[in-house]
């Protein structure tokens, strides 16, 4: 049998055919998987020459043995029916299964209570925490972070690599976008208390809207969910707006539901425009104007910094800020006329 091929009766090949075809023992084969660091780039070419040739995988539980780590990552996020965070969950599991780690994924509902305990039963059990949109306290949150290494996503939080994708360009376009229609009075709907991403795009509408001297109602804040969009519907239309700022894509479709319940046009009596350019937005009816957030981006990026935060601990942390962007449908339209 040529030495370069696996054994006969086994399952790929094993770290020992390795050695032997790239002429190491197995020991600098486990090494230079484990910790390509302590190996000489010239001996790690040659195993990773024969790794290639002969289709050898290591074995995951083995080298996180070696490494000290589970292989394993704790992903919490507020609501995972929510299209927004299942796009950044699978973002997340796909962006790990090829660096070769599992992930847990927790869902708290939107209660920040829960979050904190789920927080502290995984980081017993997990080499790294992916918060996704924290709803718990800042104390609470350095306290997690103190006792694993931890990313947050969709929040800023000092001291902690984080990523986030801030709104406010994307919403002052549709602000812009609305008062180039000919809208003056918009109502704006917030989403969860406690939510970075609310605070953030409540204060891009306001900022960009007082720029051009529109008026503004606030409602909220609310859970951001399809059925608290249906209930501000109501309340938008008493207070006189002609558009209507959602915090988020499901809660604008509440709100577009509300309003074809009651006869109410879209665009032609109210504009409405949401948030995060979810699927939903693309199939609501009519299409719905949103600003697009690069969730998949969001995923990926945070189990890169995770990784590297694992292999670099001392490294200052990082924040990675992604860009958004106006995407413009059917749901914005110009401003019904005060004589029509």
């Amino acid at each position: 049998m040529n030495e370069d091929e696996p054994r006969r009766g086994s399952v790929g090949a094993s770290a020992e055919d390795v050695a032997a075809g790239a002429g190491v023992s197995p020991s600098t084969v486990s090494r230079c998987f484990a910790s390509p660091d302590q190996v000489r780039p010239e001996t790690r070419r040659k195993v990773l020459a024969a790794a290639e040739r002969l289709g050898y995988r290591p074995n995951r539980i083995a080298r996180s043995l070696a490494l000290g780590r589970t292989g394993t990552l704790g992903l919490i996020v507020p609501d995972i029916a929510n299209p927004f965070f299942a796009v950044i969950v699978k973002a997340v599991q796909a962006r790990a299964r090829r660096k070769d780690y599992a992930v847990f994924l927790a869902d708290t509902d939107e209660h920040p209570d829960d979050e904190y305990e789920l927080a502290l039963t995984l980081a017993r059990q997990v080499d790294g925490l992916l918060l996704v949109a924290p709803r718990m306290t800042g104390d609470r949150l350095g306290e997690i972070v103190r006792q694993v290494p931890s990313v947050a996503v969709n929040r800023s939080v000092s001291g902690v690599p984080s990523v986030v994708a801030p709104s406010e360009d994307g919403l002052r376009q549709a602000v812009a976008h609305l008062h180039a229609l000919g809208h003056r009075h918009l109502a704006l709907v917030l989403g969860a208390r406690n939510s970075w991403s609310s605070e953030q795009r409540g204060h891009a509408v306001r900022f960009a809207a007082e720029q051009l001297h529109l008026k503004v109602t606030e409602f909220g804040p609310h859970e951001p969910k399809f059925h608290t969009g249906a209930q501000v519907a109501d309340l938008a239309l008493a207070a006189g707006a002609t558009a209507i700022v959602a915090h988020n894509d499901l809660m604008a479709l509440g709100v577009l539901s509300r309003l074809a319940d009651r006869g109410v046009r879209v665009p032609d009596d109210v504009s409405v425009v949401g948030a995060d350019d979810t699927l939903l937005a693309t199939t609501a009816t009519p299409a719905l104007t949103t600003v697009r957030i690069p969730l998949d981006a969001l995923g990926e990026r945070a189990v890169d910094l995770m990784l590297h935060h694992l292999d670099d601990p001392g490294h200052p942390p990082q924040e990675v800020a992604l860009d958004s962007e106006l995407i413009v449908r059917r749901s914005t339209g110009p401003a019904p006329r005060k004589d029509a």
